[in-house]
């Protein structure tokens, strides 16, 4: 254990020596690479900016208005019958729009039924069985300008689904 927490804190500054080495041996200018993949990078942040704010205010939205509990509260009667909590609905849901809102609802989680509950521990390895389905498409496709999705939909909410399930069973053990 003690050999990866020394190779971790060492990992990034030889990759970033390792980069910078195999620049001057292809006897290439490094520092004008770097400049024009960040001039890059920070265009792509100006592109999807309209896209992340939307993002947000529809997630504040949902939260503020109610209408994620009362959906929640519809929903967990059918998820009752698979053996899904209730209280993991509205984690669910806002998890596949935005990971920083989903983290606040699991603190209320954890401040509600503890870190160490079934509950607490459902919802941290669904968080992490789990991606931010709309978020990453809605980026990713409008950065490539891809139009057609085809099957990126389906196939990321059944792995969502099944990182759900998969949740539950670890966190039942």
């Amino acid at each position: 254990m003690q050999f990866l927490l020394y190779l971790s804190n060492y990992i990034v500054p030889f990759l970033i020596l390792a980069i910078i080495v195999y620049g001057i041996l292809q006897k290439t200018n490094v520092y004008d690479h770097f400049i024009k993949g960040a001039q890059n990078g920070f265009l792509t942040v100006i592109k999807i900016m309209p896209t992340l704010i939307g993002l947000m205010v529809a997630v504040g939205i949902l939260r503020a208005s109610g209408f994620l509990d009362f959906f929640s509260s519809l929903i967990s009667h059918f998820t009752a019958y698979i053996g899904f909590p209730g209280q993991l609905v509205p984690l669910t849901i806002v998890k596949m729009f935005s990971s920083s809102a989903a983290t606040g609802l699991l603190l209320d989680l954890y401040k509600e039924y503890g870190t160490d509950s079934f509950l607490g521990l459902a919802a941290s390895i669904s968080m992490s069985c789990t991606e931010t389905i709309f978020y990453t498409m809605s980026v990713y496709f409008m950065t490539a300008k891809v139009t057609n999705t085809r099957y990126t939909l389906p196939g990321a909410l059944f792995s969502t689904f099944a990182g759900l399930m998969v949740s539950i069973l670890l966190a039942g053990m």
